[in-house]
């Protein structure tokens, strides 16, 4: 049966206002959600949420040898830490097959596809001649009036019976006007000799049967739409209104690929990166709006234009990703920060509720932070003992000359009343003054001694979150350090 979606009738001329907005999102599970399908689910899911349409996630997994329950996980997952959250769906394509042969089998009645019994031997050696005549290999029609006497045994593919005369003219509203003629076209494949629909038949299908309006979608695809725009109409259906995105290039100008870095939106995550970050780079990979760089997403929403989506291919810049993603570190909200810094500490093997407050350390920590995972790793000595000191770090500062100011300031801290950073800030400089030292000489050595290296949050919030009695056992361990050192000439 067709599935069934209530929505108001519309029209497909882009210069007409429409009733009802429908955009869908539909990757094959053949692999992992990379950088560029999630551009264009962004621009599915901005134009929807633009015109209080709706967004539907579609699964289109009818390659049934290369589509995994794998992939399908890492396009959900995907989908979910970017927050581009759908309406209806996700739909599946192997879940429909019977409205698939339900259609078939009405254009068959119809007149609008027919049985090609050709073997795949004589295509190819049309194909062989062809090409030696420097023609474009194309079906030449040979079963589109019928077999009188159909080969025993063979099971027939469907092809469509494409126009033979006209053109298909695609109003893009990235591209502009591109026209196809159809004596270009040929007689495509709907259904394989098993009975399994091809992508183009299918695409048409859930196209019509789910009311889209505006397809949007890589201009990888936009040899594809004259056929799909004729299949439809064949069907009684008005074509959507389509924008083919330009692909996304490395920083050579290849094509982007695993050998530029990481093409996987989860691989982004796992990185390090902010979904926000990764949504607002990606919008304006593409698109800009004046000379503005940092979008929210109700600014996304509020001034994303399709239209002005430029028709030549982007060039992603792996350094202005990283700099949008310390940005949104630095001024994002801490508690949202620290919920995806949870998961950066989890793979470390640290639980952040046995701890200080995650958020106090992303407030502490944020400043000095590019991605999460180094945020994370920066993090790890408030939550659980280090191995060893940063070898350089130590001989620096953990000196035999340190030991007695360290001494007096672990006396001095273990006997505040209140353990806050404006005591634990007093207790430092008293010792430093009392020793007649410089502050940085005394807080350096308290720095690796408690973080294990040289670089931490100020030294007062730094023993603030550590806590009383980690820090007295980390400088117990110092002092110890420092005892144990082999004296040197």
């Amino acid at each position: 049966m067709a599935l069934i979606f209530f929505t108001i009738a519309y029209v497909s001329n882009p210069k007409i206002i429409f009733v009802t907005i429908r955009t869908r999102f539909a990757p094959s599970p053949t692999g992992y959600l990379h950088v560029g399908g999630a551009r264009t689910a962004l621009f599915s899911w901005l134009y929807a949420r633009q015109h209080g349409g709706t967004f539907i996630l579609r699964i289109e997994d009818t390659d049934l040898e290369r589509s995994t329950a794998e992939s399908v996980d890492a396009i959900l997952q995907g989908m979910t830490w970017l927050g581009l959250e759908y309406d209806e769906g996700p739909f599946f394509q192997t879940q429909r097959f019977p409205r698939y042969q339900e259609v078939i089998r009405q254009m068959l009645k119809d007149g609008q596809a027919y049985h090609c019994y050709c073997s795949k031997e004589r295509l190819e050696i049309l194909r062989t001649e062809q090409m030696a005549r420097k023609e474009k290999p194309r079906y030449n029609g040979k079963c589109r009036q019928g077999v009188a006497n159909p080969p025993a045994g063979v099971m027939p593919v469907v092809r469509f019976k494409n126009p033979h005369d006209g053109v298909v003219v695609v109003e893009d509203i990235i591209r502009g006007r591109v026209v196809f003629q159809n004596s270009e076209l040929d007689d495509l494949i709907i259904a394989r000799g098993d009975g399994s629909p091809t992508y183009n038949f299918t695409v048409v299908v859930d196209d019509m049967d789910m009311n889209i309006s505006h397809v949007i979608r890589g201009d990888d695809h936009l040899n594809n739409t004259p056929r799909q725009m004729n299949m439809l109409k064949a069907l009684g259906f008005t074509p959507p209104v389509y924008a083919h995105v330009p692909m996304i290039l490395g920083p050579d100008g290849a094509r982007l690929s695993k050998r530029h870095g990481a093409v996987s939106v989860m691989q982004y995550r796992d990185d390090g990166y902010l979904p926000e970050a990764l949504l607002n780079y990606l919008v304006r990979l593409g698109w800009s709006h004046g000379d503005q760089e940092i979008f929210s997403i109700d600014e996304m929403i509020k001034l994303f234009d399709v239209t002005q989506v430029h028709s030549s291919a982007a060039a992603f810049n792996p350094e202005k990703l990283l700099w949008l993603n310390q940005h949104y570190i630095k001024d994002g909200d801490p508690k949202h920060v620290a919920h995806h810094l949870s998961h950066h500490l989890g793979k470390l093997g640290i639980d952040p509720s046995q701890g200080p407050d995650l958020i106090e350390v992303v407030k502490a920590q944020r400043e000095r932070a590019k991605t999460l995972a180094e945020m994370a790793i920066n993090s790890a000595f408030f939550y659980r003992n280090f191995d060893s000191y940063d070898a350089k770090d130590a001989a620096t500062h953990l000196k035999p000359e340190v030991e007695k100011p360290l001494t007096q300031l672990r006396e001095s801290l273990a006997a505040l009343p209140r353990w806050e950073a404006p005591t634990i800030h007093d207790a430092v400089s008293g010792v430093a003054e009392a020793q007649g030292l410089k502050l940085g000489k005394i807080a350096q050595p308290l720095r690796v001694a408690v973080a294990g290296r040289a670089i931490s949050p100020p030294i007062d919030v730094t023993l603030t979150l550590l806590g009383r009695d980690k820090t007295l056992e980390r400088l117990d361990a110092a002092l110890e350090h420092i005892r144990i050192q082999p004296v040197t000439a």
